[in-house]
């Protein structure tokens, strides 16, 4: 990515965010990227995505390994930029206690609410349904696909949903809403549609069969991104951060994490999500962290396949494949003497242009292989920060050695089976679903909506 000339309010910032180690657009924007091997990758992926069509989907994504500190997060914020420039809605997700990458449902809410629309501000949703024009041919094409997919592919309230979108946008604001907090996470129930459904006289039949919350979630992945396309965007970009932490699950959720990296890079036959492209970023020791000293290559499948639930044992193969998937990842280059020198010059124009002064030369972390560029940058910062306010100072850094912890943490797991949807109705805590016989389909009166009987397609 090629490096913007910043303002002094914006080099602030910059600084700010690098003395901080979370890179932000100035910072990216001051010192571009040193992974040219993994740009090219990522561009190669975005070119290949602008030509497939909805009925091929696109290619899935990879994963990309580092040390701490060696750039991970500014690269990932770099290949944000390049993505927004070529039209791609972006999400940044970093995999935490709130979002972990075992939970579709945790995840996709994080997606979603972190979604960035190129040249736009505010919510991804709202804007994308501004957007929608139910004339045009990527609208049609995308109501089409809505309405005649299997349900297993996609649950009936999204066709039921979309049926009603372009009528409830201009004529009923509330259940416009309701259809887009359906479309970013919230449960929609069924006697809304019925209801809506009949008050405009439709005919059209729904079967709102029951499903659980995963797989709902990972349908919302799949209706989401062919949303986007259908507004006139290039796809959707997953750009997912601190991938290790799930090196703190227990076993069973370790095993779940893994099969989802298998699934969101395109390592699960039948799997696709057109228009989704996915990007993992992961520390480099978590192979011989997880893999070798704690054997996950052997305990993580085997205890998938001893499990009663006939779901866990179908994931052990998926496990597998995203194991398989650590093991070979795009290394993010160790800084080498040229791009240490480069950075350095960088980053003192940068401090002068922040604070209005010359940064003198300075000393500078140990050069070697182990030493990240993080360390340099923050050795650089403190100690011109120190020179600026104290001139004749002679500042002493040391550099303590950060250990990761992979040890396990209850904390981070969630139960080990949400609820099962009830009856059709989205589970939403205790009490729900509410009686009531909500299990059948509702007749209607829409020449054009999706017949029970149609071809299968998606």
């Amino acid at each position: 990515m090629d490096e913007q000339p910043l303002d002094q309010q914006q080099a602030r910032r910059a600084i700010e965010a690098l003395r901080a180690g979370v890179p932000n657009r100035d910072a990216v924007s001051a010192l571009g990227s040193a992974a040219p091997e993994i740009e090219e990758r990522f561009q190669n992926l975005l070119s290949a995505g602008q030509e497939q069509t909805p009925e091929i989907p696109g290619p899935a994504g990879f994963l990309l390994a580092g040390n701490f500190g060696s750039g991970k997060s500014h690269l990932l914020e770099s290949l944000q930029h390049r993505a927004l420039a070529q039209g791609y809605i972006t999400s940044k997700i970093v995999i935490s206690k709130e979002t972990p990458l075992y939970d579709p449902i945790k995840l996709f809410r994080t997606a979603i609410g972190a979604a960035v629309v190129p040249r736009r501000r505010g919510s991804a949703l709202a804007l994308l349904a501004e957007e929608l024009n139910p004339r045009d041919r990527p609208f049609l094409d995308f109501y089409t696909w809505v309405q005649q997919t299997r349900p297993e592919v996609l649950n009936q309230r999204f066709a039921a949903g979309l049926n009603l979108f372009e009528d409830a946008r201009h004529h009923d604001p509330e259940l416009f809403e309701r259809i887009l907090s359906f479309w970013a996470g919230d449960p929609m129930q069924i006697g809304d549609l019925k209801r809506a459904l009949k008050a405009r006289g439709e005919r059209a039949t729904y079967l709102f069969d029951k499903i659980d919350p995963r797989g709902l979630a990972l349908q919302r992945f799949r209706f989401a991104a062919r949303l986007m396309l259908a507004a006139g965007y290039k796809g959707w970009v997953l750009l997912v951060d601190e991938v290790e932490l799930i090196g703190r699950y227990g076993l069973a959720q370790r095993g779940r994490s893994y099969a989802e990296l298998a699934r969101w890079t395109g390592g699960i036959k039948g799997e696709a999500y057109s228009g989704l492209l996915t990007i993992f970023a992961i520390t480099s020791d978590f192979e011989t962290a997880l893999l070798e000293m704690r054997h996950d290559r052997e305990n993580v499948p085997n205890k998938l396949r001893a499990s009663i639930r006939e779901a866990e044992q179908a994931l052990a193969p998926h496990a597998e494949r995203g194991m398989r998937l650590i093991g070979r990842p795009l290394r993010v280059p160790a800084p080498n003497r040229n791009t240490v020198r480069r950075a350095f010059e960088q980053v003192r124009r940068l401090h002068g242009l922040a604070y209005g002064w010359e940064p003198p030369v300075v000393g500078s972390a140990p050069f070697a292989t182990s030493t990240s560029m993080r360390e340099y940058i923050r050795w650089w910062i403190t100690e011109w920060d120190l020179k600026r306010l104290f001139p004749d100072y002679q500042p002493e850094i040391e550099a303590t050695p950060l250990t990761i912890d992979y040890s396990e943490d209850e904390d981070l797991e969630s139960p080990d089976e949400p609820p099962s949807h009830e009856n059709g109705q989205d589970y939403q805590g205790e009490g729900w679903p509410p009686p009531g016989d909500w299990n059948d389909s509702f007749t209607g009166s829409h020449t054009g909506a999706r017949s029970l009987t149609a071809p299968d397609q998606g």
